[in-house]
């Protein structure tokens, strides 16, 4: 048997092997706890995996003299849409080259393949030498993150990696704003506007969000996902949407930054971290109102919120909310002001009320 016959043979046997079936067949015998455990050592397994996909594509276009000649080969061999096969065949090639660490933690199960593309993205832009910096700076921070996290993490520190091009890119960026219209099927279609400047497009999903949820009363029989559609439409069609009243967003960034003195980044509540420039932009527009919040400076943890405040919510919730800054529900993005507040541990089962126990995290969707 040839070498590539036998590598192949290998894989396969991995995964149809009696072990598996073992595995298989235990599960209805374990518990709760267990069950999870088992998840999260499949999870750490297909990660591995997953490591040496990446390494064959990258060898692959090695092979091919580059990386846009494999992708619709990539996308025929694992029945893949061209768009998918690009993300893998880029994100194959990054880990081979640039981000040896990021390979390393997919090869210890830590991060697995759709996290590994959210630290390709996010340092695509940056220089083979830089990218190989952010490599190492992640390698201890990415450990236990769900994928909007190491997204937020990497495109941190790939910003303080090159703020100035961290800035030429956010500004090249909001100029491609555009509004696109998707025609769909069954009487029904899609408008977005793609790229727009977050703070503006964060606050108008604010605003269409409080003026829907006005309008969910007892006897409203539409979702809030059709009443903001529907509130959307009503005020680009030149409607009044719901009230009228001024959305906010949440913007965090030290005073350093604010007055010119340093480039670090500053972070966007329900987006994530913007370049200096983009935030003492969004901080000096005319309608800015400036609120004072202290935290420590090595833990970064919220000291005091301040009270300069019109509309002041309750304490522990203002505190959670803040603290938390978007919803703690993995992969939701929603600023923590627009959440509920739930327990870490359930109240059932022993969860205390307490800010130290409370998260702010989205409860419902409908």
């Amino acid at each position: 048997m040839d070498t590539s016959h036998a590598v192949v043979a290998l894989l396969k046997d991995m995964a149809e092997s009696d072990v598996l079936k073992e595995v298989n067949g235990s599960l209805n015998s374990l518990g709760d706890r267990d069950v999870v455990d088992v998840a999260v050592a499949a999870s750490e397994g297909i990660a591995r995996l997953e490591a040496v996909r990446f390494r064959a594509i990258a060898r692959l276009g090695r092979h091919r003299g580059g990386v846009g000649s494999v992708v619709q080969e990539v996308a025929f061999a694992l029945s893949v849409v061209d768009r998918h096969a690009g993300t893998v065949v880029s994100t194959a090639e990054a880990l081979a080259t640039r981000l040896p660490c990021t390979l390393g933690l997919m090869d210890r199960g830590v991060v697995d393949g759709f996290k590994a593309a959210k630290v390709a993205a996010a340092t695509s832009w940056l220089s083979d030498e830089d990218a190989r910096a952010v490599d190492v700076v992640l390698e201890d921070r990415l450990a236990g993150r769900n994928s909007e996290q190491v997204r937020k993490a990497a495109n941190h520190a790939a910003a303080m990696a090159d703020r100035e091009g961290a800035s030429r890119r956010s500004e090249h960026a909001r100029a491609g704003r555009r509004l696109t219209i998707r025609q769909g099927e069954a009487g029904v279609a899609s408008i977005e506007v793609e790229d727009g400047p977050v703070e503006k497009v964060t606050a108008a999903y604010t605003r269409i969000d409080r003026e829907a949820r006005a309008l969910k009363t007892g006897d409203e029989p539409r979702t809030l996902d059709q009443l903001r559609a529907d509130v959307a439409l009503d005020l680009l069609l030149g409607g009044q949407g719901g009230n009228s009243e001024r959305a906010e967003v949440f913007l965090y960034m030290d005073l350093a930054t604010y007055l010119g003195v340093n480039e670090d980044p500053a972070e966007l509540a329900g987006h994530g971290y913007i370049p200096a420039s983009v935030a003492r932009e969004i901080a000096g527009g005319p309608d800015t109102v400036l609120r004072r919040i202290i935290t420590d400076p090595l833990s970064g943890q919220v000291l005091d919120l301040g009270r300069d405040r019109y509309r002041p919510t309750a304490g522990v919730g203002e505190f959670v909310r803040v603290r938390d800054r978007e919803c703690r529900r993995p992969g939701c993005q929603r600023p923590a002001q627009a959440c509920d507040l739930d327990h870490v541990v359930p109240w059932q089962f022993g969860g205390h009320t307490n800010a130290d126990e409370l998260i702010g995290r989205v409860m419902t969707t409908v």
